[in-house]
This record gives structure tokens, C-alpha cells and sequence, in this order.
């Protein structure tokens, strides 16, 4: 829920935060950030070094796809899995447990092997790496109140893309010069040198659960114990305008209701039944499928399917997860602006998440017609780069509606549902090219854009958080629950 979706009740003594914790919160959210950049090099290496790795083990187009897909084989089950598990075990060590074995799982495709090694490696690989968006996402979150969550929700997303343009020069550097194993094992100590940095920074915030008061947990003095790392937004000096206590009161609000849309208890399988849960989900899984078929294909469709050299290509795709930096950060600083000037969820994050996947499936379904030359580029660019935003919209829109006691597991099931994208898209784009040859890029092309059309129209007219979490709450309430259509009072 919004600040402007409650009545706000504040507290007779507002929880107070030591003042050092807004610096905490956003040092913890850097952090997260370049786990997503790691994360995402991680997954782009074997994209930027497609032609060496099919070269040196003798792969077809359709056994390098499978090889990718089978990166997402346990990914989606691990993703679930991970997620519900968040709801229990402190995030802070799930995430170092999982950035430890990004780097473990990689170790034996360094030191050699043919498919079968690679296969193996990417299948641990990406169990391991499955849950790393939706508990990011979660630990970050729980630092914010609802109304300030689109800046560090927009940038952890905004991590994928840095990661990929960190990835792209430095990574087909390596590899022209030192060949694609050392170009792995680069980004298999980038994931050791974060872990090593998470032990003493990284922990949850004030919003990833609370007691059975409904206020934050406190923060120990030495920053230790169950509540530790938990306290977000102290005050750094006293407010210069109206809007800081604004802020103040939507946050003691937010505190008192559980800092989640609907009841704490809510039945996960009541969440996944909303149309919000459902739209969010839809229109993310048109985004995770363009993410694919950029790490997987868009070098070899650049270079192959459309004769740009291999400098070229790194240049295009590079401008490509530009745009879609831009294009999350907009979207978050867009969407914050609504919401503070009384917009619902339902426009300010289904309704600009949904047009800028109308934008990106225009450009796609145009693209595969338009002739070579600039205006292949700007369709491909703008296809591919406005559709990149959704993956914040889902996360922020999803938490608003879900308890913190279901966050991580709501969150979770998503991701799982919507990253089976990454286990199809390669494979069926490489069978397409071996198939048709480079005709299999412009099928490729018409599919993602019908995807992107579908996920457009599931975001703009199913996402509303605040009708569902009224209907949960007022389920949850039974007979006696207040109207639907009434705003929800806070006791």
C-alpha cells in the first residue's frame, strides 16, 4: 500500500533510529547493486564468448543454446525454493551462501573440460544464482518504507544492466586476449571479493519483519543480535520542508501496519491468486525473456544476423543496456513522483511498467521489417531497452501487496515462474537459427515482441495492490470485514 492508500495512525512514541542508519541502508543497497552486476557477468560471459566457446568444444547453434538453457534448469525450483526460505533465515547469509558458491560452481570450467564440464557447471551455476534477484530485492526493500522503495527497488535492477555494460568491454577484452576460461574465472573471483565485503556490511533492514506489535524491531547498540541490522532512515537533521514529515507519518504508519499490504498470515496461495501477483508476473516474464535472449543471442544476432564486427556489437549492446538503465531509472523517479502527488499503484507502476512494455513489443514486431541500417538500430535499441523496467515494477509491486512475513516467498514463486523464460528462450532461439539460419533471428524477434504485447496489457489492466490487499484483509476478516471499495483504517 501507498501513503495515500491508508488513513495513517502514528504511534504515540515513534520507533527512533540511530542517525548513522540511512547511510547503513544505502551502503547496503550499494552492495546489493554489485551483486547484480556480478551476478549478471556472470550469466552474460558465455553470450560475449559464444563464437570462441562453439569454436574450442565444436558446439551447434542448438547444443550452445541448450548448454545456456541448462543454466536455468534449477534456477526457477531454486528460486522458489530460496525464496520461502527467506521468509525464516536472515537473508544477509543466504546471499553470502549464494555468492560462495557462484564462485565454487565455476572453478572446474576454468581449469578445463569439454561440454559435459560446462553443461555441469552452468546447471550449478544457476541453481545457485536463481534466488539472487528476489532475495536482493527483499533485503534491500526492507530497508525502505513503501513510498521511498522505487529509487533502491530501480536499482537494484539497475545493477543487471551495469553489470552487463561492466561485463561487455572488460569481459571481450579477456577474452581476445587471454581466452574465455580467464574470462570466467575473472568473474568467479569478482563474486568471492563481494562475499568477503558482505560479512561485516551487509544485513536486513527495519521492514523485513516485524513483531507481533507491528512496530520495527530495535536495533542492539553494537548492531548485533536478532534485530541487528535493522533500522533504516534515521534522521541525519531536522526536516527542512512539509514532505519530511510527511514521510515521517507514512512511515510510522507503514510501521504500524505491518510495513505489507495485506494481513500478516495471508496464504501464500491467496497472494498468487491475485491479479496483481498474476499481471506482474505476466509482464515480468516478457522482460526475463528479452534479459535471455540479450545475454544468450544479441552478440551473435549483432554480429551474425546483422554483419556488425565484434567491436561493433560490444558498442550496440553496450547502447542497448544503456537505454535500459535510463529507461529503470526514469521509470523509478516517474513513478515515485505519482505516488507522492496521490496516484495509485495501479498507474503509477502497472500503468508506466505496461506502456513501456507496449513501447518495447512495438519496436520488436517492427523491427524484423525495417531496413538495415539506423533504423534497425533505434527499433533494437528501444525494443530491447524499454522493456528492461518491469523487473523493478514487479519487485516494488508484489512487496506493496505482500506481507513481510510472505515477501520473500511471494517474491520468490515469481521469479521462479517468470525466469522458466531463461530455461526457453535460448533453446528455442537456437533451434530457430539452426533451422532457418538467419532468418531464426526475425522469428525470434516476433516472438519476444508478442510476449513483450501480452506482458503490456497483463500490467496495465491487472496490477492494483491496493484493491488486492483489501480483498486479502477483508477475507482474511471475515463477514464482519469493512466494504471493499472503503479505505482500509489502521487500529
Amino acid at each position: 500500500m501507498t501513503d495515500t492508500d491508508v488513513v495513517p495512525a502514528v504511534p504515540a512514541a515513534p520507533v527512533k533510529t540511530p542517525p548513522d542508519q540511512r547511510r547503513r541502508a544505502w551502503t547496503v543497497t550499494a552492495l546489493l547493486v554489485v551483486f547484480m552486476m556480478v551476478n549478471f557477468a556472470d550469466k552474460s560471459v558465455l553470450g560475449l564468448a559464444a563464437d570462441p566457446v562453439r569454436e574450442d568444444l565444436g558446439l551447434s547453434a542448438s547444443a550452445f543454446g541448450l548448454a545456456n538453457s541448462a543454466f536455468f534448469l534449477l534456477f526457477s525450483i531454486c528460486g522458489a525454493a530460496v525464496g520461502l526460505l527467506a521468509d525464516r533465515v536472515r537473508p544477509k547469509w543466504l546471499l553470502l551462501t549464494m555468492a560462495v558458491l557462484w564462485s565454487l560452481s565455476q572453478a572446474p570450467l576454468v581449469l578445463g573440460g569439454g561440454l559435459a564440464v560446462l553443461v555441469t557447471s552452468r546447471v550449478l551455476l544457476g541453481a545457485a544464482e536463481g534466488p539472487a534477484f528476489p532475495v536482493a530485492q527483499q533485503t534491500t526493500l526492507s530497508w525502505f518504507p513503501n513510498h521511498r522503495r522505487n529509487l533502491p527497488g530501480a536499482l537494484i535492477v539497475l545493477g543487471i544492466t551495469l553489470g552487463v555494460l561492466v561485463a561487455a568491454p572488460v569481459l571481450t577484452w579477456v577474452i581476445h586476449e587471454h581466452g574465455w576460461r580467464t574470462a570466467v574465472a575473472v568473474v568467479a573471483v569478482a563474486g568471492a571479493v563481494w562475499a568477503l565485503l558482505w560479512i561485516p556490511f551487509g544485513g536486513e533492514g527495519p521492514y523485513a519483519g516485524t513483531r507481533g506489535s507491528g512496530t520495527p524491531e530495535p536495533v542492539p547498540a553494537d548492531g548485533s543480535g536478532a534485530g541487528a541490522d535493522r533500522a533504516a532512515h534515521g534522521s541525519d537533521a531536522a526536516p527542512a520542508a512539509d514532505s519530511r514529515e510527511a514521510d515521517r507519518v507514512a512511515e510510522a504508519a507503514e510501521d504500524v501496519a505491518g510495513a505489507g499490504g495485506a494481513a500478516r498470515g495471508t496464504p501464500y496461495r491467496r497472494i498468487l491468486a491475485t491479479r496483481t501477483w498474476i499481471g506482474a508476473t505476466a509482464a515480468y516474464f516478457g522482460t526475463y525473456w528479452v534479459i535471455a535472449f540479450c545475454l544468450v543471442w544479441l552478440p551473435s544476432y549483432l554480429h551474425d544476423g546483422l554483419g556488425y564486427s565484434s567491436v561493433a556489437s560490444a558498442r550496440l549492446l553496450m547502447l542497448v543496456w544503456g537505454l535500459s538503465g535510463v529507461v529503470v531509472l526514469g521509470q523509478a523517479g516517474l513513478t515515485g513522483w505519482l505516488l507522492r502527488r496521490g496516484s495509485s499503484s495501479r498507474r503509477a507502476r502497472g500503468g508506466v511498467g505496461g506502456v513501456l512494455l507496449l513501447v518495447g513489443a512495438g519496436a520488436c514486431l517492427a523491427l524484423p521489417a525495417a531496413p538495415a541500417g539506423a533504423a534497425t538500430v533505434v527499433l533494437l535499441v528501444a525494443g530491447f531497452g524499454c522493456a528492461g523496467a518491469m523487473g523493478s515494477v514487479a519487485a516494488t509491486t508484489v512487496a506493496e501487496l505482500a506481507p513481510a512475513d510472505r515477501r520473500g516467498g511471494t517474491l520468490g514463486i515469481m521469479n521462479a515462474v517468470v525466469t522458466t523464460a531463461g530455461l526457453i528462450a535460448p533453446t528455442l532461439v537456437g533451434h530457430l537459427v539452426d533451422t532457418h539460419g538467419t532468418a531464426g533471428y526475425r522469428q525470434a524477434l516476433l516472438i519476444t515482441g508478442v510476449l513483450l504485447l501480452l506482458g503490456g496489457i497483463a500490467a496495465v489492466t491487472l496490477i492494483d495492490p491496493a484493491r488486492d490487499a483489501r480483498l486479502l484483509s477483508a477475507r482474511r476478516a471475515g463477514p464482519l470485514a469493512p466494504d471493499h471499495d472503503a479505505p482500509r483504517q489502521l487500529a
